[in-house]
């Protein structure tokens, strides 16, 4: 799949959003990508794990299992491993830290990728791969549907099916015509500034 099939996917889904939002990272932009209308559709759900379980099989390295961040990386971190052909887990938040519960383990050594839906700053990834490690893993590498940042730097190989570039801004510099937008938290992690 190439970036603008990718991105053709969001359009025809009616994810490819714009207005006013604060971002899981506390950013404001002035579009959005909600990933969730995309993968509702099971076809498109499938089709973007296999293309990107394609993108980790020409990385060259073992995955054990797959780790996402709940909640907004779990269909497709399922999809990929579904398509890599090794189990699925997902970390999720509880007292607002990210944690495994539901009896997911990790072995010792095990080496794992982390799958989101979208990576902005890196901060659900970094998360993840924190509970990873601190329960044992191995982080082999990283995914994601879309590639918001601007050079990630994640310490392992990271490879997503587009990129796709948003201004962003902190909220005490919002320019007056986004200022003037009401703001919209559309994402599945409230921080202590969208509160």
């Amino acid at each position: 799949m190439d970036p603008n099939e990718v991105l053709n996917l969001f359009r025809s889904s009616g994810a490819l959003l714009e207005g006013h939002f604060r971002l899981s990272s506390g950013l404001h932009s002035n579009g959005y990508l909600q990933c969730a209308l995309v993968l509702q559709h099971p076809a498109h759900a499938e089709t973007l794990g296999k293309a990107l379980a394609e993108q980790v099989r020409g990385l060259k390295i073992a995955v054990d299992a797959v780790i996402s961040p709940a909640l907004g990386g779990l269909i497709i971190g399922h999809e990929v491993a579904r398509a890599l052909g090794v189990r699925a887990i997902f970390a999720e938040r509880q007292e607002g830290a990210l944690t495994l519960r539901r009896g997911f383990s990790i072995a010792p050594g095990e080496r794992l990728l982390v799958i989101e839906d979208v990576v902005t700053t890196g901060g659900s990834t970094r998360e993840t791969m924190d509970v990873a490690t601190a329960n044992g893993g191995t982080i082999a590498a990283a995914g994601a549907i879309i590639d918001r940042g601007v050079n990630v730097d994640l310490g392992v190989p990271f490879t997503a099916l587009a990129k796709v570039s948003f201004p962003t801004w902190p909220a005490d510099q919002l320019p007056d015509w986004l200022a003037a937008i009401p703001v919209t938290k559309p994402g599945s992690r409230t921080s202590a500034a969208a509160r």
